[in-house]
């Protein structure tokens, strides 16, 4: 079943990506419409991550010295510093660690 689920919803992603994306087919969208595509991709990141870093057990996040909180600040401040992908997760993850582990 999980298999089954996997291979239909791959056929799904496919076919929506190659409706809108392939140069010969007659589906055209207005450039009012792809401008409005580009908020779509943070704004599901955001409704991800926002879940993630601030709500626990559905409880609000208070305590500034909870690890998700801690090390989301982190690749916040790395990312906006370095531009980087990788120093970006890999100090958020080594702040993660530390702060869940050994803190």
């Amino acid at each position: 079943m999980i298999l089954l689920t996997i291979l239909l919803m791959t056929g799904i992603t496919f076919t929506t990506r190659y409706l809108f994306l392939h140069p010969n087919l007659p589906i055209k969208l207005s450039p009012q419409m792809s401008s409005l595509l580009n908020f779509s991709a943070p704004a599901v990141l955001t409704a991800i991550w926002v879940p993630i870093i601030f709500v626990q057990d559905n409880k609000l996040i208070t305590n500034l010295s909870d690890p998700y909180l801690v090390a989301a600040t982190i690749a916040i401040l790395v990312s906006i510093k370095t531009k980087s992908v990788y120093w970006t997760v890999g100090l958020s993850v080594l702040t993660f660690t530390v702060v869940r582990y050994v803190i």
